[in-house]
């Protein structure tokens, strides 16, 4: 009896598989999207970024204490009353939200939120940490302007008071062990929320040197504030001082003249 042999139909091929450049559309999808989801944190990040710098500049943290005991309230005031933490939180926050770092924490409204909260708690330990140090061995919490002329001196004065202070109670520099505690323990501690892209002792270290770059910009920022706020009343001051120097010279000259 002949036998009939069917003939087995070839396997269904997936589209994905039949389309080579599918998977490399898809991703390309994906990139597409992405940045969709984090156009609005680059545009946010700038326009905190713009709105901090003189909020922070103008802050009364710049001002020199009277005591120790102002000096103290002054700093507890401005870590958990002021604007300016809460205003460098958010824009760190959108800085990260442009970047999409962490991605764990994804994008939008909710992203922007665990960003946010994890920013400003970063600040409370930073903060908490340089204080009870800082108190611990005297050290000056507040920022002290330079008093010098020139710009080059007043720049390398800004940049080193980031980690160079005086003591409240001899006025002689030493250096400021409470801020780079306080940086490089909360870098560490911060890992402790952090998703695991980030939770590394690597990221943490990283995080400590970024907040000593933001740092030592704020200094710069809030040495040069005033001839930045208002330069043309700087320049009015210069060339007064200019006017009174050559007075002086012209009055001394005259003196010798009249004394020959």
């Amino acid at each position: 009896m002949p036998t009939h042999s069917k003939a087995l139909a070839p396997a269904a091929v997936p589209a994905s598989d039949s389309n080579p450049s599918h998977g490399a559309t898809k991703k390309t999808q994906r990139g597409v999207e992405r940045g969709r989801k984090y156009r609005w944190g680059r545009r946010i990040s700038l326009l905190l970024v713009l709105a901090v710098v003189p909020a922070l500049a103008a802050d009364p943290d710049t001002s020199v204490p009277k005591s120790q005991t102002s000096e103290q309230e002054g700093y507890l005031h401005h870590v958990f009353a002021g604007p300016g933490p809460f205003l460098k939180s958010a824009a760190g926050a959108g800085i990260s939200q442009a970047k999409g770092t962490p991605h764990e924490w994804g994008g939008g409204m909710k992203g922007y939120a665990r960003r946010l909260g994890s920013g400003f708690g970063k600040h409370i330990v930073k903060s908490s940490i340089r204080y009870g140090v800082g108190r611990l061995r005297h050290e000056e919490l507040h920022y002290r302007p330079s008093g010098r002329e020139g710009f080059t001196p007043r720049l390398k004065y800004a940049l080193v008071s980031t980690v160079i202070t005086r003591k409240t109670t001899t006025g002689n520099r030493t250096v400021a062990v409470g801020e780079i505690s306080s940086v490089i323990g909360s870098g560490l501690i911060s890992r402790l929320w952090q998703p695991a892209s980030v939770h590394t002792v690597a990221s943490g270290f990283g995080s400590a040197g970024i907040s000593f770059g933001a740092d030592a910009a704020y200094n710069v920022v809030r040495e040069f504030w005033p001839e930045i706020r208002h330069p043309r009343r700087s320049k009015n001051k210069k060339q007064d001082e200019a006017s009174n120097t050559g007075a002086a010279l012209q009055t001394e000259v005259h003196g010798n003249e009249q004394a020959r």
